[in-house]
């Protein structure tokens, strides 16, 4: 299946770089697309006496606890685990799973982690399990900037014991494994200029590495895709219609099977647009019968303080229906709640 027919055949809209830092004392920043913000007048130390009275009260008070949750951004987060757990002597991710259940439960442990911790977490579980979940591997490491990536690696030294490259080399296996890999070394280019001479020049290597060749070079794909910045990438797919007679949608016939095409496709949809990626991934994971709570969970926590807000406008774009509404009718009760909080205004 060619790669760009399988990222266009959805309804992408094109991807606009522009607008989207601002200056901050002189320095170039990028906007705040996140949805959960700090809390003003903000207190550790009544925060984690609410919790622990909401914890402890017969019954156990979930909407104290999802407001508190869902209120805070991590930071915050982070100072009410170390208040509880100074002034109880308990841990309070332990305290929250004997008092919550189910995904209410997976949602609020996954709050309480640091952002390096919560990837790291994700990781293990794609590895650790019977089958390793491949599309999770390739979501973490391919939309998570170079910074993210090493702060995950540290993270899974520190809580697993493990390198994380000798996880993957044992749980992967071929270019699949190479893929993985290249991303984990953090060495893409995050500058937001672009070179024209070089898309131009990657547009011809991708070519001969591909369409005019008997055989397909991974090693190329894999170099040039993992060490790109995402506009980069994007004027090197459109430079790629110039040196095909193929139109873009169409340009790339990579005859690739499996895990690699996954991880290429998905790669190549980082690149054009993060949003457009992870509204897809959210739809797919409310459609039809039944819905993958891991999903929402993972990438509604994961991009709370980063994007969200960026994707919640794609999803409307994309399915014209707004993402709250949609989990308004997949989920219930106080799982709900925090799904929705995370999403902001609706």
């Amino acid at each position: 299946m060619s790669l760009f027919r399988k990222f266009f055949q959805d309804i992408i809209r094109d991807r606009h770089p522009d607008g989207d830092t601002v200056k901050v004392k002189g320095k170039v920043k990028p906007k705040y697309y996140g949805t959960v913000t700090p809390y003003p007048n903000f207190n550790a130390s009544s925060d984690a006496q609410v919790l622990k009275s909401a914890i402890e009260t017969k019954g156990v008070d979930e909407d104290v606890i999802i407001a508190v949750l869902v209120r805070r951004n991590n930071e915050q987060r982070q100072k009410i685990k170390a208040v509880y757990e100074a002034s109880t002597d308990r841990k309070l991710d332990s305290d929250l799973k004997s008092a919550l259940r189910s995904d209410l439960e997976d949602v609020s442990l996954a709050l309480l982690m640091t952002p390096a911790q919560f990837d790291a977490h994700l990781i293990r579980k794609a590895t650790k399990r019977f089958g390793t979940d491949e599309d999770v591997l390739v979501e973490v490491l391919a939309s998570r900037t170079n910074q993210e990536i090493r702060e995950l690696k540290k993270a899974f030294r520190e809580e697993y014991e493990v390198e994380l490259e000798d996880v993957i080399k044992d749980e992967t296996s071929g270019d699949f494994t190479a893929a993985l890999l290249a991303m984990l070394a953090a060495k893409k280019d995050e500058d937001h200029d672009v070179d024209a001479e070089l898309a131009e020049s990657d547009a011809k290597t991708l070519f001969e590495a591909g369409e005019n060749s008997k055989g397909i070079d991974v090693s190329t794909f894999i170099e040039i895709l993992t060490t790109r910045s995402g506009p980069q990438l994007t004027r090197t797919f459109q430079e790629y219609a110039d040196v095909s007679d193929l139109t873009l949608p169409k340009a790339l016939f990579l005859e690739l099977k499996g895990d690699i095409e996954d991880c290429l496709v998905d790669i190549v949809k980082c690149a054009w647009s993060k949003p457009a990626f992870f509204a897809e991934k959210l739809h797919k994971a409310m459609e039809g019968r039944g819905t993958c709570e891991k999903t929402l969970i993972r990438i509604l926590v994961s991009r709370s303080e980063i994007d969200l807000k960026k994707i919640v406008e794609e999803y409307r774009a994309m399915y014209d229906v707004s993402l709250q509404e949609h989990i308004l009718h997949d989920t219930e009760g106080h799982y709900q709640k925090v799904l929705l909080g995370l999403c902001g205004p609706h």
